[in-house]
């Protein structure tokens, strides 16, 4: 009967060292489990092994290194090791087929992070809009790849979406709102090529809905400082008064009730002075208009068609309202002309030109909201000012019976919007000294 060996304790285990007698590895019985040793090299690293008989041969199974493996750990492996053995399970092989699968698993897995650039390698080319194409690249490696990037996409569950989308749901829920969208079309790209399947635990109606507040019930709206309508007149003076591009282009705007960044970057390629309009292309940057809308049509008065002829253009130059040192005028340079405007109101000793509610100085992108209140006072049909200001009006099926945009009574609509602007001054002259 084989002698029984002293089972060592844990503190054995950390002081044994080799011998230093001969430069190869030394091997000592731990007991505890027939056959367990821990083996230990001319550098006194050490590692545990099993000794034991597998199918009529003598084979060693190594169980970790130590200290990674305790004492107590490399027991219990050598334990379920012969009880695999008693089952003719051989552990060496069982131990290669599970490593060979894991391998092939990691092989056909794809994290999410991968997932998005091979997603984006493809649909991104869909995106005409540059500032959407980059947008949409931001966002995902902002906020989700940080979070879930090392995932594989067959492991993503709806908890793992909720992680990344709390933290901003309430404070940047427009920006959370799209991001779950494209986390959305990452992973649907994912299961069609085969990385997972399954429901999709970035999807809204009927999942997501259940542990988020809805959008619309926490997203903050902005509200930018409007001019009141009694002070657009004598704004309106003011600002005539002024010289240089951006001056210009802040007329430009006001009179259009256009965005400020649609101003900035008009070219002329979309103006047509013969029909009197200004063409925006759906999916432009800065329009705001998606990019699967229709053209949105500005009509031009009189008035504006006479502000673009006074305006100077450079040879290839495209932007209607240009930059000194070329390219469109800077969003700040339109902000800083109207803040102008009310500081040199208030230093005439007047109260400037302040929002009725907010008491805040306007701002460019308020006159959208004198021109809105103006219309709703004058009677103007709902639909026809907000397709001025380049809304989605309606649902899709009342869009998809729509056949006009009502071009003309918008044209006669903005006409008197210059009217009310001008007050008793003629306005069919406009004078443009300078370029600054």
């Amino acid at each position: 009967m084989p002698k029984k060996v002293a089972e060592l304790s844990a503190l054995d285990i950390k002081r044994s060292s080799h011998s230093g007698q001969l430069r190869r590895n030394e091997w000592m019985a731990v007991g505890g489990v027939s056959g367990l040793l821990l083996q230990i090299t001319p550098s006194s690293s050490k590692s545990w092994l099993l000794r034991t008989t597998i199918g009529g041969k003598r084979r060693a199974i190594g169980l970790g290194g130590y200290p990674d493996v305790s004492l107590a750990a490399a027991r219990e492996a050598a334990r379920e090791a012969k009880h695999q053995i008693s089952a003719g399970v051989d552990p060496i092989e069982a131990r290669k087929a599970a490593r060979a699968a894991l391998t092939a698993a990691q092989r056909r897995g794809l994290t999410f992070k991968k997932a998005v650039d091979k997603y984006l390698e493809v649909k991104l080319n869909e995106f005409r809009n540059a500032k959407h194409r980059k947008q949409w690249r931001s966002t995902l490696d902002n906020y989700a790849v940080p979070a879930i990037g090392n995932q594989l996409v067959s492991e993503i569950e709806v908890l793992d979406v909720q992680r990344v989308l709390e933290p901003i749901w309430s404070t940047k829920t427009e920006t959370a709102s799209r991001l779950r969208g494209r986390i959305e079309n990452v992973l649907a790209w994912a299961a069609v090529a085969g990385h997972r399947t399954g429901d999709n635990p970035a999807r809204w109606k009927g999942n997501l809905d259940a542990i988020l507040p809805k959008p619309a019930n926490v997203a903050k709206v902005e509200r930018w400082p409007a001019l009141s309508l009694s002070d657009a007149p004598q704004w309106w003076r003011d600002l005539r008064e002024r010289d240089g591009m951006a001056a210009r282009a802040l007329q430009f705007q006001a009179l259009t009730a256009a965005r400020s960044g649609a101003v900035r970057l008009a070219v002329w390629d979309e103006i047509d002075l013969g029909e009197k309009l200004w063409i925006i292309q759906p999916g432009r940057e800065a329009s705001k208009i998606p990019a699967k809308a229709s053209p949105h049509r500005v009509p031009l008065t009189n008035e504006l068609i006479a502000l673009l002829e006074a305006v100077p253009r450079q040879k290839d130059q495209p932007f209607v309202f240009w930059a000194p040192r070329g390219g469109p005028l800077s969003d700040m340079s339109i902000s800083a002309a109207m803040k102008r405007i009310h500081q040199a109101a208030v230093k005439a000793g007047r109260s400037g030109y302040l929002d009725t509610t907010t008491r805040k100085p306007a701002v460019p992108h308020g006159l959208r909201s004198t021109f809105r209140d103006w219309a709703a006072e004058n009677g103007f049909d709902r639909d026809m000012a907000e397709i001025a200001l380049a809304h989605t009006v309606g649902s899709a099926v009342e869009r998809a019976y729509r056949r006009t945009d009502m071009l003309e009574r918008r044209r006669a609509m903005m006409a008197a919007w210059a009217t009310f602007l001008h007050g008793d001054v003629d306005h069919n002259v406009v004078h443009f000294t300078g370029a600054g």
